[in-house]
Parts: structure tokens; sequence; C-alpha cells
């Protein structure tokens, strides 16, 4: 497999599949052909036809469509239905860009008046989402490679959706009936239909629960380490995250209890299953530890429960989510179908009892109205088919298979990397580096080596006790593409950590 050109990385790689790499180079190399070609035209005057392209360039009518898409929106082309696609009349000349220093004074002015001002940082949730070139092993990824979404059942729910009577229509502010009790009874316990609010997605219904429960200037206590988005989403409304350790078995509850009472803090976010980095399972002696000294605290659990369905064939059966023990209404519970399906399938669900429902209903209403019906449909399509079984429990083999062909070659070639916790769900492994190691050091050698890895000071909100990487296996194309993968990140610790890797196998 052919290294990246390094001139070309200035952002993280997605690992596409080859045949979708074609595709997309063949709409490139159409679009440019095009683009020189168009010139030769008068403004308005007509293109070829969709079916001569097709034929004089010997490529599919998607790529046809595709190219004069890319060409529309750069405002070359303009297509009229019927008619065909004609040259677009020239650009006005863009006005003069006015100084826009001004607004770092209007942006910072009131940050002196907050008790902890707003940072509104997105890197670390973009290191698993921003769009790369090709040719890099996408080891950061957060979603799952095209080739493990089920697209095809995700198309056909769409389109039997869209032919639903009513699917047009405004849904009811909460979500439709139907799938508020779909997500009810994957909850279990108590909750009922009445309980649920459908979100669009898990990071929307993380931004109302912490919006709901902690005012601006407050502590909220997080895991320590935990997902990077969170953080963000904490420090933008003004939130004071304070870290409490987790270890193999969840977040430590003797350290928990000493936080609520030193912070005062009223909320904790946790994820109980498959934690994000670290893939730890809540012990089921802590369960209830955490619920009882919540309550003790007067304090809310936020339960990002985000990956449940990304389970492995061999993780045997799960622990309910918190919420279904919790007949006090101390959890917030918060799930999600797109881990398991598609990164743009952004369709989840808040559960609450009590009067705080109200209060992440309203919030939810006044920043995004509701989610689109269309799309509410075609979940409850997508779930409610013999086809999301099938998916799930395909997605659990290969998660497993995957896991353990990422294991297995980190232990042949980097063994230096210490691996305390192999997990039976999610899509990532979470590694320690030799004590002293230069984590920005290793993670910039390691796209130059071709393969984009993930940091691990992003996930800690005050100093981490060591160097941390995260290596997502659901991301890439396949079990080779893992082997060529840690090859390369062989080759970048040799480059940035000579001194270790002499006693380690690099052949290969």
């Amino acid at each position: 497999m052919p290294g990246p050109d390094s001139a070309a990385i200035d952002v993280y790689a997605v690992a596409l599949s080859s045949a979708f790499m074609h595709e997309r180079s063949s709409v490139g190399e159409l679009a440019e052909h095009l683009r020189t070609e168009v010139k030769r035209y008068s403004p308005g005057e007509k293109l070829p036809s969709s079916r001569a392209l097709v034929e004089r360039f010997r490529v599919s009518p998607v790529t046809v469509s595709r190219a004069l898409a890319q060409l529309t929106a750069e405002g070359i082309v303009v297509t009229r239905p019927g008619a065909g696609a004609f040259r677009a009349e020239p650009r006005a000349v863009a006005r003069e860009v006015g100084d826009t220093s001004w607004q770092e004074v209007a942006l910072s002015a009131d940050a002196s008046a907050e008790l902890v001002p707003r940072s509104v940082d997105a890197s670390g949730v973009l290191t698993s989402l921003a769009a790369p070139p090709a040719g890099v092993v996408e080891f950061n990824g957060g979603y799952l490679h095209p080739v493990l979404q089920p697209e095809r059942a995700m198309g056909a729910a769409l389109s039997r959706a869209g032919r639903r009577p009513g699917a047009w229509a405004r849904p009811p502010m909460e979500g439709i009936a139907e799938l508020r009790e779909w997500f009810a009874r994957s909850i279990g316990g108590a909750v009922t239909t009445a309980d649920v609010l459908i979100s669009a997605g898990g990071q929307s219904a993380l931004t109302t629960a912490l919006r709901a429960l902690a005012p601006p200037g407050a502590p909220v206590l997080v895991e320590s380490p935990t997902y990077p988005g969170m953080l963000a989403i904490a420090r933008a409304a003004g939130l004071r995250p304070v870290p409490v350790p987790v270890d193999a078995d969840g977040v430590k509850p003797a350290l928990l209890a000493d936080a609520f009472r030193a912070s005062g803090a009223r909320v904790f976010v946790c994820q109980p299953l498959f934690q994000n980095p670290t893939g730890a399972v809540l012990a089921p002696e802590r369960r209830r530890e955490v619920l009882r000294i919540a309550r003790d605290a007067g304090a809310f659990v936020i339960e990002d429960d985000f990956v449940r369905r990304l389970v492995h064939e061999d993780a045997g059966p799960l622990p309910p989510p918190l919420s279904a023990e919790d007949p006090e209404g101390v959890v917030v519970h918060v799930s999600s179908l797109t881990k398991a399906t598609s990164p743009s399938f952004r369709v989840g669900a808040l559960a609450a009892r009590g009067p705080v429902l109200e209060r992440l209903r309203a919030i939810q209403i006044v920043d995004t109205f509701f989610v689109p019906r269309p799309l509410q449909e075609a979940a409850l399509e997508l779930v409610g088919s013999p086809a999301w079984p099938r998916h799930l429990r395909a997605v659990s083999a290969e998660l497993r298979s995957r896991r353990d062909a990422m294991t297995a070659a980190l232990g042949l070639r980097l063994p230096e990397l210490a691996l305390p916790h192999v997990p039976s769900g999610g899509y990532h492994l979470w590694v320690r580096l030799p004590d002293g190691a230069d984590e920005p050091a290793l993670v910039a050698g390691a796209l130059r080596a071709g393969v984009a890895v993930t940091p691990g000071r992003p996930y800690f909100s005050a100093e981490p006790p060591a160097a941390h990487l995260r290596l997502s296996f659901a991301a890439v194309a396949g079990a080779g593409e893992i082997a060529e993968g840690v090859r390369r990140l062989r080759s970048a610790c040799d480059e940035v950590l000579p001194h270790r890797a002499s006693g380690t196998s690099a052949a290969g």
C-alpha cells in the first residue's frame, strides 16, 4: 500500500474502500475535464447531454451527475430540469472585504464578567471528523467505515419513510410517539414513552442536558479520561469540568463522593458501558454506589449510553442502562443510533423523569424546534425492519474480528505500547505510551508515515498522568488495513522513539 504524499497531509485521513476511491477519482477527473472544456462555450450555451458524456468519457451516469453537481456548486454550470446543463453567466465582481479585526474586541468584551469564560474549541472533536487526503490509514475515526454501514437498509428505510402519509408534516415537538416508544423499550426499567425526547444525535442531546442541569460558571464532574466532545460542550457553556479518575471497573466511587463534596457540583457525566476512551464497563457494585452518591449529593447523572449497539460478539449479556435501575429520576439518559449506522443518521434520544424533563424539552425546542420528521420516520422504518438485527449481528462479529486483529498486531510489532484493557464493545483501543514519550511528536510522525492516530491529551480535563493514543479499528476497510496501519505506526515509533525500538521487531 503506497504511502501518502506528505506535503498533502494537513488534516487527518479517511481510508476508503478501493471501489469508493475509484469512483471519487473518476468524479474529480471528469469535473476537471469539463471545467476546462466549458470555457469554450458562451454563457448560457448548452453542454453535451449526460448520455453523451457517459459515452464519451466511458464513465457511469452517477459519475456524470456528481461531476456536474460539483461544477454547479462552483457556479460554473447551471442545470435546468428537463433541458440539460448550461454554462453559467459570469459572476459579479466580488466586493472588497472589510476589516473584521473589531470582532476580537466584541467577542471578548464580556469574558471578564464570566465566572468561567466560555471557550469554544472543536480541536478535540475534529480529530475524528476532519476529511483527509487519500492514502492515510484512519486509526482516528469515530464512525463505522462505509463497508460496515447499513447503506442499503438506510436507503430503503428513507424511501419507505418518504412515502408515509404525513411524512413531511411537522412532527410532535417531543418526537413521533412510535420512535419514542422504541427508545423507551430499549432503555427498559420504568422508562415510558412519555419520558423520552427525540434528539438530533448524541452530541445534541448532551448539549441540551448540560444546559438544562448546570448554570454557567458551575462545576460539572466528568470521568478522567473522557470524550473530548463532551468537554468541548461543557467549556462552550461556561462550565468547569472537574475530573474523577476511572479504572478498568469504571469511575471510582470514593473519589466521586470526594469530588461532589469538594466542588459542590450537581451534575456527573459518565459512560457506564464501554467508556470512551478506556473501554471500561462500570462494575455492578459501583453502579449502585454511583446512583447513591449522586442522590445523596442532590445531583443528576447524565448517562451517555453512546455505544451499546456496537457490542462485540464475545461480550456476553450486557448490564442495563443506569436509567433502567433508577426509580428516583437521578439519571438523564442519552442514546443514539448514529454510531451503529452512519455519521449522517443523526437520531438519538433523551430520557428523564420528573420536572427536569420539561426543562430538557423547553431547551431542545428553543435550540432546534424538532428533529425533521422524514429522518424520524426513516429511523422507525430502519429499526423495525428485519435488516436491523442482521446488521447489528454482522457488525458485532466484524468488530470482534477487527479488535482481535489490532490487538495481535500491536502485541507483535509494538509491545512497548501498553494495552491495559481489551474491551468487548466499542470501536477502539486505548494504549499508553512509554514513560517520557513525546505524544505530539509521535502523532505527527505517524501522520508522516501514513497513519492517523488520536492523541490522548484532549481526553483529559486536567493534566494527564501519562501519554496515550486512541486507535480506532472501525473506520478502516478491514483487517489488511489494520495490519498496514500498525506497520506504519511501528515506523513512526522507530523515528520518534528510536531508543525504545531496539528490542522490538521492526521487520515487515
